[in-house]
This record gives structure tokens, sequence and C-alpha cells, in this order.
């Protein structure tokens, strides 16, 4: 490996602390497996059919190390997050003997690795996971957190667990191959990062919007880092979303009942984008966000090229964030900010605050 490829080691503390290793060609000179894959005699390689050539070199890692690949192929993308999908997975597992020194690794986007993840909660409650996410939104979000799930007609990531991974692969190398538009999705995971965490994120994506979306760059790299050392720190503190966790679902509430709306056929960058510009819209008109930062949302966000409108009406959206899961009761609950970098909550704002925030970013 080249010693500008040297992986990146992040670590994520908490009661199964494990690390994010961020890098190129990872599989070329791998770092050892994490101490639970090297000890299992079977891994279930859970992944989409796009990604069936990324996943047999990962099965062969795993063979190289002892470990003999059970090769699980699933839909792609929100498709495979299912409950059906879960137990036909679980079906596979018994049917290969699974024992509780098994594990499973999940190969693919962030839908992906949350399927594995809940997999590997579910069987004989509780198997150790490896995630080796390949898209950006798997590997700032999705991959990392121990928050895994599935959707149901009620919505998006309603049906779940806590269930920390053992290690995460992030080979930038899987980016290459991204499609633009799911690259420049995930960015807004990244973005999020910056507005509630990290403001130097907004600083490197202002500087040079077109490298924040080269995945063989620099900067893209230092964007991923960052984004995972900002999960990284608010996990590691809250693993069970009891309370400062919460802020990483920042423009999350209005990007779910908009993807729930939709039948997942929004990409949730994309629904973030306007679920962040919303928030913000939210706070500055409820008096806790200044107007610069708040028009700082769609500037940045629109210079990657991401929405910052959405055509879905409101009163769908109203009542599909009913059940977002900060809710308590029929009280909506909003993460916000009061200024760069501070982000609380507001607590059951008014219906008229509501509407007016969605008409800013109506259209």
């Amino acid at each position: 490996m080249n010693p500008t490829h040297q992986p990146t080691a992040i670590p994520v503390a908490g009661p199964a602390p494990y690390r994010v290793l961020v890098g190129r060609d990872l599989l070329d000179a791998p770092p050892p497996l994490p101490p639970p894959v090297a000890a299992a005699a079977q891994a279930a390689v859970l992944h989409p059919a796009p990604l069936r050539g990324y996943a047999a070199r990962v099965a062969d890692r795993l063979r190289a190390g002892g470990v003999e690949p059970l090769p699980v192929q699933v839909p792609d993308a929100e498709a495979g997050k299912t409950v059906a999908e879960a137990a036909r997975c679980w079906d596979a597992l018994g049917a290969a003997g699974f024992t509780r020194t098994d594990v499973v690794v999940g190969v693919g986007g962030g839908a992906t690795t949350d399927l594995a993840g809940f997999v590997a909660a579910g069987w004989l409650r509780g198997v150790p996971w490896l995630a080796v996410p390949t898209s950006l939104l798997g590997m700032v979000d999705a991959a990392v957190g121990g928050k895994t799930g599935v959707n149901t007609a009620a919505g998006k990531n309603l049906v779940g667990a806590f269930h920390p991974p053992v290690g995460v692969l992030a080979d930038l190398a899987t980016l290459d191959t991204l499609p633009g538009p799911e690259l420049v999705a995930g960015l807004a995971e990244v973005v999020k990062c910056g507005f509630i965490a990290d403001p130097g994120i907004l600083a490197l994506v202002e500087a040079d919007p077109a490298a924040a979306t080269d995945p063989a760059g620099p900067v893209l790299r230092e964007l991923v880092e960052r984004a995972v050392r900002v999960k990284a720190e608010v996990v590691s503190a809250d693993l069970r979303e009891a309370g400062p966790r919460e802020v990483l679902n920042y423009g999350h509430t209005l990007a779910h009942a908009i993807e729930q709306v939709a039948g997942y056929r929004t990409r949730h960058g994309e629904a973030v984008a306007v679920g962040l510009v919303f928030a913000a819209a939210l706070a500055r008109l409820a008096g806790r966000l200044d107007p610069p930062t708040a028009r700082r949302h769609a500037s940045v966000l629109s210079g990657l090229g991401l929405p910052i409108r959405t055509a879905t009406p409101w009163p769908p959206l109203r009542a599909a964030m009913t059940v977002d899961k900060k809710a308590r009761g029929p009280r909506l609950r909003f993460v916000v900010l009061d200024g760069l970098a501070r982000p609380s909550i507001l607590d059951e704002p008014a219906e008229q605050l509501l509407a007016q925030a969605y008409a800013e970013v109506a259209g």
C-alpha cells in the first residue's frame, strides 16, 4: 500500500468499542481482521447484486484469514430493508448452522449495512458483524454508530436495534465507481456534521465544491474523516440515543417524512438536504438561529447540487412526522441550531410555525 494511502483509524468508544478504518484499497493490503471476525468459522456476506464483484473480494479476504464466507445476495437500496428480507437472511444463517461465534458482514450502501446489522442483532439475540460500506452515505452515517433497522409501512427505521459492529472498513476506492448523484447525496450527511459540530467541514466544501465531490482527492477523504469523527464522538457518549445523540437527527424529521411519502424512492441524502433547510428556517422563525447561518444551509447544499426544496405537499408530510422517533406522544420535537455548532431541541413548535418553515422549502 502506498504510504499516502495508509488508513486512518478512528475509534468509537462505548460499551462495545471498535475502529472505523478510512483509506483506499483496504482489501489489497488490509489490516488484520477484527478479532471477532478472525475467530469466526463462517461469515455471511450480505450484498446487493451490483456489488457482487466487490463482495467476492471481501469473501476472498475472509477465506484467506481462515473464515469460510457464505454469500447472501439481498435487494439493492431501500428495497432490501424489510422484515421479510431479514427473515430470509435468518433462514440462510439457520441453514448454514451459524453459531454465536460466527459473523455477519454487510457490503454495500447504508441500506445494506442497516440490514446486515439488524440481521446480526436478531440472530441468536446478537452475533458480531462487520460493516464494509461502499457508498459515501454508508461511510459517514449508516455504518457508524450501531443503529440498525428496517423500514415498515409506518415509517423509516422504526424497527431496529442498537447493535454496534466490531469494525468498519471504509474503502474510499469503492467511491470511484459510485454514480455522481449518489456521491453528492451522501454529502448531505457530511454537511449536517459541519453545522452541528465541525464548521471546518463547511469551510472545505465552500472553498471548492468540485474537490468535495472528487472520490480520489484529498478533500473528500478529509471530509469523510471529519464526519466520522463527529459521529464517533457523539455515539461514544450516547449509544442508545438517550440524549445527546439526538443531534445527529438534525434535518431528519422532515427528511424521513419525505422518504416515507415518496415510498422510499427519494435518495436519503436529497431528503436530508431539504430537511436541513427546513430545520434552519424553523429555528430562524422561532428566534433561535441568526439569519446568515440559516441562509448558509441553502447556499452550501445548493452549491453541491443538492435540492433545497420539495414538491411533496404539506398535509401528508405533517402526518408522517407524527411517528418520528424524537416525538413524545403527540408532541413533535425538532433538532435545531441556536447558532453554528450549537444544536438543541425545539419542543412542540406551533403548527403555524411549521407551516411557515415548510413554505420556505415548498416548490
